[in-house]
């Protein structure tokens, strides 16, 4: 039986049904909106009276369907729709993300046009999302970002069947805080339970999610985006710090976030601490740093950073001479 039980919900279900199955008989209507075949003929009258064209098909096979010149009905979507279409505007264009851009427009009018209830969480994906040209994405399954979206809303714990990268599977339990979408890839950021700390899990990699009946206090005035890329540059090989001879925010704008977390020492030097798999990788984005930087740790990217140098150096030596 449907949860709506107003007549005015009953009548846009009736509408529904009508649009989405013509020629429904009156005791197949009645068993979808969960009334009498009587209380649905009166549906259809309702419908009538508001000027939608609702014709009867006499005979066995008889029943109603909408007429011709209808208006379109109302939107309506429950939250694994909404979410799922704004999935695939995100997989399919780069710009779905921006409310500027066309598809954007009409992304914030869909769901605009929708309860916020429904709305808000497909909302906040889109706002988290950063597609990037080229790349093929990995698609999660929507019923597990449903899921884990809800639970995100709910501050419920979730205990999810994962696979990591090397392909072995663990079940874990976390504080399910954020789902963010960058550049391609979907992400939940939570914090895990077992080893107490903010960690990062592709949701593309999540077989299976239980919603927990616990329910937890996310951080106050978490920047999903933030955490994340801060996380991503966490946890990997070699460690790094290093300090910079520049103000954070000039530090911020030059360097990927993903490189790891940036402090502030005082007005004029950044201190960064970070961590990587790549090391000559992490050595060329050095490179990008907007001034004198020294090595605090981190030996093989010390080294890397010394063949890098000795590559550019290398470089100049070979320009050519002036005539």
């Amino acid at each position: 039986m449907p949860t709506e039980s107003s007549p005015t919900s009953r009548a846009l279900l009736a509408l529904e049904a009508l649009q989405d199955t013509p020629g429904i008989t009156a005791d197949r209507l009645g068993r979808r909106l969960g009334v009498t075949s009587r209380a649905a003929r009166r549906y259809v009258e309702i419908l009538r009276e508001a000027d939608i064209p609702v014709e009867s098909v006499r005979g066995p096979d008889g029943g109603y369907r909408l007429g011709r010149g209808v208006r379109p009905p109302p939107l309506r979507f429950g939250p694994d729709e909404a979410l799922g279409l704004v999935m695939a505007a995100l997989d399919g264009q780069h710009d779905a993300a921006d409310p500027e851009g066309p598809v954007g427009r009409a992304l914030g009018k869909l769901l605009g046009a929708l309860p916020r209830s429904v709305a808000a969480q497909a909302e906040a994906v889109r706002r988290t999302a950063t597609p990037v040209p080229g790349r093929d994405p990995a698609r999660p399954d929507p019923a597990t970002t449903v899921a884990l979206v809800e639970a995100c809303a709910d501050s419920r714990l979730v205990r999810l069947g994962y696979r990591t990268e090397k392909g072995n599977d663990r079940l874990l339990e976390a504080e399910p805080w954020a789902v963010v979408v960058r550049y391609g890839r979907w992400y939940l950021l939570c914090r895990s339970l077992e080893r107490d700390a903010v960690r990062t899990y592709r949701i593309d990699r999540v077989g299976s999610v239980e919603v927990l009946p616990e329910t937890f206090d996310p951080p106050a005035d978490l920047d999903p985006v933030a955490a994340l890329e801060e996380n991503l540059g966490t946890g990997w090989q070699y460690d790094v710090v290093l300090t910079v001879d520049a103000p954070l925010q000039t530090v911020l704008a030059a360097i990927p976030r993903t490189m790891g977390r940036l402090e502030a020492v005082d007005a004029t030097t950044t201190r960064l601490v970070g961590s990587t798999r790549n090391a000559r990788s992490y050595a060329e984005q050095l490179a990008m740093l907007p001034g004198a930087f020294r090595i605090d740790e981190g030996e093989e990217v010390r080294a890397e950073l010394a063949a890098l140098a000795a590559r550019l150096s290398e470089a100049v030596e070979r320009w050519p001479a002036a005539p």
